[in-house]
């Protein structure tokens, strides 16, 4: 779950004993638009056949997936822009969009073609060499949307002339790439229970793979793959398996540390409740998986239990939430799972996406792994075969009195609920042997409450407030993926949130919620550039190339999840 609990309004808003960051961060909402694009279309075909995204980690022009590849190591393999000449950095275009919302996107570029979206499910598609608008399209939303944490769109994703998207009622649609007409449009689940769609979507081999959000609704979380033809369901994986969910009862968290749980009470529980609670577990999934071809599978991590706080209502370690989880690319079928906390009352679930590298175990050998940055401020490395964890970081940010049980006059632990390493997407330097990850520090206090399911509406079983007397930081972190060490780190004013770009001129991009987005030498972590973009940088950049000139894009549009100010602007970046 993302939720910043700070400002007695929204309490009173809520009406409960819960705080919430401001009114976006949950809604149930009427909203009035049309399904048919507006503008003219490209000059050119959109052609991205399945073998440009097999390649694309080593496509020094084009960005075609949210996370660069299906990796999702975040790394642009071009140089124009390094360490060198990254201060000359300018911006060349600004674009505004029609929403002054948060902005969470990840630009995809295709031949020269932007293509970006924006809360409330807008898509437009740009010259990305100087900002010109061809089309634009804007989602008629159903009649209800339920949603945590604003209504945030991160991007669409791409496959031959069709773009895919999830929308915020619950919706995965296919748009026409040239034109941006709808295609199709396939119900993906009931947004009166609690479902939306914020993910980018991950294409491959004909199927469009996306999970849910909405595990602070008491819905029962998914990855589901769609034919992208025709939008048909093709398979469903559960992230809440209807037998297993107690799991084996885990005394410990995936570091070691006892979890304080008192098993004796919840198995008493369990046989008073019975086994339907599965339906309302919660378990949703953030944000796009990572793809291995080779090995075909599905790689992604699984998000929060419900209620989040209130743990008697869901006896046992609840899998497969807070883990990563491996399936089957064809079928969907369970491969293995790793939890990192069983039975979570805190809201540290496991949102930033997984990503696909190489890195030495213990006896020193290289091994094929998964890595995930957790919002307990560790970085943990998995054999990508088995789910074995070979390692844990040492704590990017502090860690304090874990893991003491929330009460009803609020206990306090660090990390708070939001992180560590929120839904930010990490970024690799492979060749650095380098992982980046953008913290949050925000000390919290954790309160309890009683709490039944509320039939598809917020279901926190308490709260989680921020502590006003208490400092809250940022921390954009280098760790070493072969030692888990720790070797360099840059704090900031605010939390991080938004995620990281690497590149292979040695730079690292990120962006603060108070308006800078930073360069930063990727070896060392000195700050080597920086502009004040007027409002928050809270999504991850991108690079690419156009008539052979490099660019770096974000998109700066505040966050509400954290309250940074709002705007509505893709800023794109070059060297004179």
């Amino acid at each position: 779950m993302h939720i910043d609990l700070r400002h007695s309004a929204a309490r009173a808003l809520l009406g409960l004993t819960l705080a919430v960051a401001c009114t976006g961060a949950w809604a149930q909402a009427e909203v009035q638009g049309g399904a048919a694009p507006t503008g003219q279309p490209l000059p050119k075909d959109i052609a991205v056949p399945q073998s440009r995204l097999d390649a694309a980690g080593g496509d020094a022009v084009n960005f075609l997936h949210s996370n660069g590849s299906y990796a999702q190591t975040r790394y642009y393999p071009a140089s124009q822009i390094n360490t060198g000449n990254v201060a000359k950095l300018r911006p060349v275009f600004s674009f505004q969009t029609a929403v002054l919302e948060s902005m969470e996107t990840a630009p995809i570029v295709v031949d020269g073609i932007m293509f970006i979206t924006t809360s409330y499910n807008h898509v437009y598609a740009l010259d990305a060499a100087t900002g010109k608008e061809f089309w634009h399209f804007k989602h008629k939303m159903g009649p209800v949307t339920t949603y945590c944490c604003g209504p945030n769109n991160r991007g669409v994703a791409v496959l031959d002339g069709k773009l895919f998207m999830g929308t915020l009622d619950a919706k995965l649609i296919a748009l026409e790439a040239k034109t941006g007409k709808q295609l199709w449009e396939t119900q993906i689940a009931d947004p009166e229970l609690g479902y939306s769609e914020t993910m980018a979507p991950v294409v491959v081999n004909g199927k469009v793979l996306i999970g849910t959000n909405g595990g602070e609704y008491g819905v029962r979380g998914f990855v589901k793959a769609f034919d992208a033809n025709d939008g048909k369901l093709l398979w469903t994986f559960y992230t809440i398996p209807e037998k297993g969910h107690e799991g084996v009862w885990a005394v410990n968290d995936a570091t070691g540390r006892n979890m304080l749980r008192d098993i004796a009470a919840e198995k008493a529980q369990l046989e008073q409740k019975g086994g339907d609670f599965y339906k309302t577990l919660g378990g949703g999934v953030w944000m796009a998986p990572a793809v291995d071809k080779e090995s075909n599978t599905v790689f992604f991590v699984v998000g929060n239990p419900s209620p989040d706080l209130y743990g008697r209502e869901r006896p046992g370690d609840n899998l497969y939430t807070n883990s990563m989880v491996a399936i089957d690319l064809n079928t969907g079928a369970y491969k293995w799972h790793y939890q990192y906390i069983a039975h979570d009352v805190w809201d540290l679930d496991a949102v930033s996406p997984v990503i696909l590298t190489e890195a030495k175990d213990k006896a020193g050998k290289m091994r094929k792994v998964a890595i995930h940055g957790g919002k307990t401020g560790h970085i943990y490395v998995h054999d990508r075969a088995t789910g074995e964890l070979l390692r844990f970081s040492e704590a990017m940010v502090p860690q304090e009195n874990m893991w003491v049980l929330p009460t009803s006059s609020g206990a306090r632990m660090l990390p708070g609920a939001n992180g560590g390493v929120e839904w930010s997407p990490m970024a690799v330097n492979a060749k650095l042997r380098l992982a980046y990850a953008a913290n949050l520090h925000q000390p919290m206090t954790y309160h309890v409450e009683e709490s039944r399911y509320p039939g598809g509406k917020l279901w926190l079983g308490g709260a989680f407030k921020t502590i006003p007397s208490e400092k809250q930081w940022g921390r954009l972190a280098a760790v070493d993926i072969d030692t888990g060490k720790m070797v360099w780190k840059f704090d900031t004013e605010q939390p991080l949130i938004g995620g990281v770009l690497a590149t292979a001129g040695d730079l690292v991009f990120n962006g603060e919620g108070n308006g800078f987005f930073r360069a930063f030498d990727a070896k060392t972590g000195k700050k080597l550039w920086e502009y004040q973009a007027g409002a928050g940088v809270n999504a991850p950049a991108v690079s690419y190339q156009v008539g052979g000139k490099q660019y770096i894009a974000v998109a700066a549009g505040g966050n509400t999840q954290l309250d940074f100010k709002r705007g509505n602007t893709v800023l794109v970046f070059a060297l004179p």
